[in-house]
């Protein structure tokens, strides 16, 4: 059943990550003033097939139930394989991932239908300044963009093109006005955060970045740090983890496998040891720290031996919070071309993976029953504790504070809790 009148502001439907999330709210902004308003940006992913089938569907859900309104599909998926996006008549536009950051890509007498240039042409990241997230009570910060690694899993490089950083003021101006606007979290995001300031001059580390962030916006409560790297970070950053309140005791690892060989196979830049060294690190300097991970299941090649190395991984480094995906071919990527572990096998090892990490969540939130936490609230009877743990309170307060409440049990996924003293 479709709308009867157009839509009075753009709709923005976001896959994929916090980057995409943050660049969607740009879009908004572009459209906006251009007077875009009866139309809905459709933000995609190419990490998976099962992104883009997702994608795909939402398009088609949309001009359903939006016939009047202009369809712009942008993002990775759109970046990496346009072509299939051009073959469905209800989109209207097609927008590369530089393209979409652009305010004239918006304008209402848009004669080319898809505009999608060579990322790799890409050489630094613009600033856009945005003045909140629709329906979110945490902000986005940019800090980078692109990756000039290329494991043989991942085709978001050529989704994104290769690494480029955003300097510093501009990422102090970003966020003093979303301060301004009420944000006291902030997650700073990329696609190879740990990458930071490679390219800019004098080189500035990660930590550094992080650090002169928090001296020159004080008012900034608390700060996250999106997927990193175990064997990229820098002494800044171990100061900041050790000694700097602010930061929280959350850190997200771009692990993806646990086994020795399949990490060699994958082209990435750390070993199983290294993440035993990195967790055991972080722990003595900040004991309250909780780990998540990016984890494939069923790379190419892999064995139920390695799957188990993976598996042990996560047992024995207490990751609370695991992203599990089956691996996905990706057409152009190496991986696709090596000898492929059968899909119902994928599903089994995704399955044992999650297990553990949901065993480790339960243990991890059966600890933190009767203690007084600070929560950042997301909606009015919902948040997100210091170490990301869902919570469900039984009062209402309001989004983008942060309560202090008493958690008063668990159901092994989330917690429960009243006011605090």
């Amino acid at each position: 059943m479709g709308q009867d009148k157009p839509l009075e502001a753009p709709e923005v439907i976001t896959f994929g990550c916090r980057l995409n999330t943050y660049e969607s709210e740009v879009m908004r902004g572009h459209a906006m003033a251009a007077g875009l308003t009866n139309a809905v940006i459709i933000n995609t992913c190419a990490v998976t097939n099962e992104a883009e089938r997702q994608a795909r569907q939402a398009i088609r859900k949309a001009r359903r139930d939006n016939p009047d309104a202009k369809i712009v599909v942008t993002g990775c998926a759109a970046q990496t394989n346009p072509d299939q996006f051009r073959e469905m008549e209800e989109v209207d536009q097609i927008l590369g991932n530089l393209e979409k950051l652009e305010p004239a890509s918006f304008g209402l007498e848009q004669a080319e239908r898809v505009q999608v240039n060579d990322i790799m042409s890409a050489t630094e990241t613009a600033s856009h300044l945005i003045e909140g997230f629709d329906g979110r009570a945490r902000a986005f910060l940019q800090i980078q963009n692109g990756c000039n690694h290329r494991c043989t899993f991942c085709i978001i490089p050529y989704g994104r093109g290769n690494s480029r950083s955003v300097p510093l003021g501009a990422i102090v101006d970003q966020a003093e006005s979303l301060t301004r606007n009420g944000y006291r979290e902030f997650v700073l995001t990329g696609v190879d955060i740990t990458a930071y300031g490679e390219d800019l001059p004098g080189t500035p580390t990660l930590g550094q970045m992080c650090r002169r962030l928090l001296a020159a916006v004080p008012n900034i409560e608390r700060l996250r740090l999106s997927s990193l790297d175990p064997v990229e970070i820098d002494d800044d950053l171990w100061r900041l983890i050790e000694k700097e309140p602010r930061l929280m005791p959350h850190l997200h690892i771009s692990l993806q496998a646990g086994d020795d060989m399949v990490l060699k196979r994958m082209k990435r830049r750390h070993l199983r040891k290294d993440v035993y060294d990195f967790v055991a690190k972080a722990r003595a300097l900040r004991p309250d720290v909780v780990f998540g991970a990016d984890i494939i299941a069923g790379f190419p090649t892999e064995t139920d031996e390695m799957a188990a190395n993976s598996v042990r991984l996560v047992e024995e480094c207490d990751i609370t919070y695991t992203h599990v995906f089956p691996y996905s071919e990706r057409p152009g990527t190496p991986a696709a071309r090596m000898p492929q572990v059968q899909g119902n096998l994928r599903k089994e090892r995704a399955a044992a993976l999650r297990a553990a990490g949901d065993a480790n969540l339960k243990r991890f939130l059966e600890s933190q029953v009767g203690q007084d936490l600070d929560v950042l609230v997301e909606n009015e009877t919902t948040g997100r504790t210091e170490q990301y743990a869902p919570v469900t309170f039984d009062f209402e307060s309001e989004p983008g504070t942060i309560a202090r409440v008493r958690i008063t049990g668990t159901d092994g996924k989330k917690l429960f809790a009243s006011r605090g003293a």
